[in-house]
């Protein structure tokens, strides 16, 4: 699991309390029900309206997956597919059925099982396109709600401020009631704020980075699986792949295998 988003959160948050301490503020007076109702509830609302019902249902596991998420370990992949390039070439592709079972990247496990089934080069190929262009398309779809709320949020917030002054100016008999009405006003601007660059845009990006990431590892597992499927030289087909490692992880990578 990758805590840097979580650690991010919880910097960001921890700083912006230890400001307020440090001014002599309360956290008290930075509560008020009607901006929270004001921001969350018309942010969600705006973004229902973007996007329809099953889409939305999957807003909380899109937050998880940014929050949670294991970057693919491409080394351990590669490894894997030389391993079964050369069980491949040593004993011929339909050996490779007994080794499906220890697979758990389902992309390999894919390309791996058409390959035994003795489909065709260009079908495997295309099965593993397409089914990475659907994780991209529903990445995608849920960087787009994350994008969505952290566009509407401050929005919100600033419609709940200009309600907030158009309620206090309509109340200016009471000089002494001025002040108060005036910070309420400014709270919602500050939740838009906090919601949308304190979390859920960074959390967009990082979303945005893992998709980068898995598709990266997806390409490595095609270029390797085709090149098993044609009977390449494991040692070349590692070569191959070897060459989207950047180069201190290849150092690595290649003196942990005593190369």
């Amino acid at each position: 699991m990758d805590i840097a988003t979580i650690l991010g959160l919880i910097i960001a948050f921890a700083m912006m309390g230890a400001s307020v301490i440090m001014g002599g503020g309360s956290f008290a007076s930075f509560w008020d029900t009607a901006s929270v109702l004001m921001v969350f509830g018309g942010s969600l609302g705006t973004v229902m309206v973007c996007f329809p019902m099953k889409v939305i249902l999957k807003l909380p596991k899109v937050m998880i997956k940014s929050a949670l998420n294991k970057p693919p370990d491409v080394s351990a992949l590669i490894s894997q597919i030389v391993s079964l390039a050369e069980t491949a070439r040593r004993d011929g592709l339909l050996a490779l059925e007994a080794r499906i079972g220890e697979i758990q990247h389902p992309l390999i496990k894919l390309g791996i099982q058409m390959s035994v089934d003795g489909s065709r080069p260009e079908a495997i190929e295309e099965v593993m396109r397409t089914e990475v262009e659907s994780l991209s398309l529903r990445h995608k779809e849920g960087k787009g709600m994350l994008d969505q709320i952290g566009r509407f949020a401050p929005a919100m917030g600033m419609i709940g401020t200009l309600l907030g002054l158009i309620i206090m100016l309509g109340n200016m008999s009471d000089p002494s009631a001025i002040g108060g009405g005036m910070a309420v006003a400014l709270i919602t601007t500050l939740y838009g704020a906090v919601i949308s660059n304190g979390s859920i845009l960074p959390m967009a990006e990082k979303l945005a980075y893992v998709t980068k990431q898995e598709i990266i590892a997806s390409e490595i597992i095609i270029r390797g699986i085709m090149a098993l499927q044609s009977g390449e030289n494991p040692r070349l087909i590692e070569q191959k792949l070897n060459t989207f490692l950047p180069p201190a992880v290849r150092k690595a990578k290649e003196a942990k295998e005593g190369k």
